[in-house]
């Protein structure tokens, strides 16, 4: 029995955020929320939070136990980029692109 948890316009790189995700794809959930906690990287926080909501789906539908979860797949997706401009020299601007990204967790009993 699967359980699922999805999080949308998260304020990240997708390319940043799958360095993290690439790291725990395929670990049981404890393995994968240590190496979370214990990573520099920003996402490595935002994924750990969404880990910890599909457990707790997990726990909600009633998988059997909650301690055989694994991460059957997690995927970062690009969203879309909120546009800024900053002033510059001689009455010119430039934009500032702010990438949001979109992630995806599957957990599984092995």
């Amino acid at each position: 029995m699967e359980a699922k948890a999805k999080l949308k316009y998260a304020r990240m790189s997708a390319q940043k955020a799958r360095l993290v995700v690439d790291m725990v794809r395929g670990k049981k959930v404890q393995e994968a929320l240590n190496i979370l906690r214990f990573s520099p990287q920003k996402p490595a926080a935002i994924v750990a939070a969404l880990v910890k909501s599909a457990i707790a789906n997990a726990e909600q539908k009633g998988v059997a136990d909650v301690d055989r979860l694994y991460v059957k797949t997690i995927m970062v997706d690009q969203g879309p980029a909120l546009r800024r401009f900053i002033p510059r020299a001689q009455g010119r601007a430039s934009r500032i692109r702010k990438p949001t990204s979109h992630v995806q967790v599957v957990l599984d009993e092995k």
